[in-house]
This record gives structure tokens, C-alpha cells and sequence, in this order.
């Protein structure tokens, strides 16, 4: 079962992708996990909105660490 504890490293990395755009360490996950989110919810697929933020979220997790964060 997934666990819902965040790594705090992860959203301080993500504050600081939209904080910093163009400073930023983490601003080359932030602009992946954004493009392939865009396309997940322009595509129609999404039934709530929760889940494309929660997509957002796992992927950017995902670029940061290189691990499957639904794998906890």
C-alpha cells in the first residue's frame, strides 16, 4: 500500500523550481513533470482534478530522485 508521507527535500525542491525558474537545480524535472502533466490533462483521460496534481507531484518526485515514488 502507498504511503502518503512526502520527502519535505522534494516540496522545498519544487518551491524553489517555481521561486527560481531560471536558478533553480530541480528546473529541469519541474519542466518535465509539467509537459508530460499538460498532455495527461489536455488529453481528457483525467477524472478529477486532484489527479493531475497528484501526477505532477509523483512525476517531478519521480525526475528529482530517479525512483518511483508510488513504489513506497
Amino acid at each position: 500500500m502507498k504511503s502518503d508521507k512526502h520527502n519535505p527535500a522534494i516540496g522545498a525542491s519544487l518551491v524553489d523550481a517555481v521561486r527560481n525558474p531560471l536558478e533553480s537545480a530541480s528546473q529541469e524535472s519541474f519542466a518535465k513533470a509539467l509537459e508530460i502533466t499538460k498532455a495527461y490533462a489536455s488529453s481528457g483521460a483525467s477524472t478529477h482534478y486532484s489527479a493531475v496534481t497528484r501526477l505532477f507531484f509523483d512525476l517531478f518526485e519521480m525526475f528529482e530522485t530517479g525512483k518511483d515514488p508510488r513504489e513506497k
